[in-house]
């Protein structure tokens, strides 16, 4: 049987969405998102936030960039993507863990973005993405 590597997460922008342009102009949008959940410690509700590096690409990416910013809430689903990179300072081997979208969904009040509930999806990219 295959895996699944399937990822859901609903939370907030820590800051605008990132654009960049790779070679043969291929779009790529990178942002922080929070995700808060509260659990009892010792009889005593506490905050937990958790941050995850997300990645999208080519015509998400635009759309991305256009729609989101800072502090907006989102539903999105991806995938769990691990890649290693060399150091800039030392040439040490690195490790990033990325969530690599598919789809994302403006969440909140009509008065917090501009058009009504926007659902974007990457389905004209079904190709592997290779970094």
């Amino acid at each position: 049987m295959a895996g699944i590597n399937k990822v859901i997460l609903v939370g907030h922008l820590g800051k605008d969405p990132d654009l960049r342009w790779l070679e043969g102009n291929v779009a790529i949008a990178s942002f922080p998102l929070a995700t808060t959940e509260f659990v009892a410690k010792n009889g005593i509700k506490e905050e937990q936030t958790e941050w995850h590096n997300i990645v999208m690409w080519r015509g998400l990416a635009e759309a991305a960039a256009k729609v989101l910013k800072r502090g907006k809430l989102i539903y999105m689903e991806g995938k769990c993507r691990t890649r290693s990179f060399e150091d800039k300072g030392g040439g040490s081997k690195r490790y990033i863990t990325e969530i690599v979208a598919d789809s994302f969904t403006l969440l909140g009040r009509n008065s917090d973005f501009d058009e009504a509930s926007i659902t974007i999806k990457n389905a004209a990219d079904t190709s592997e993405q290779t970094q």
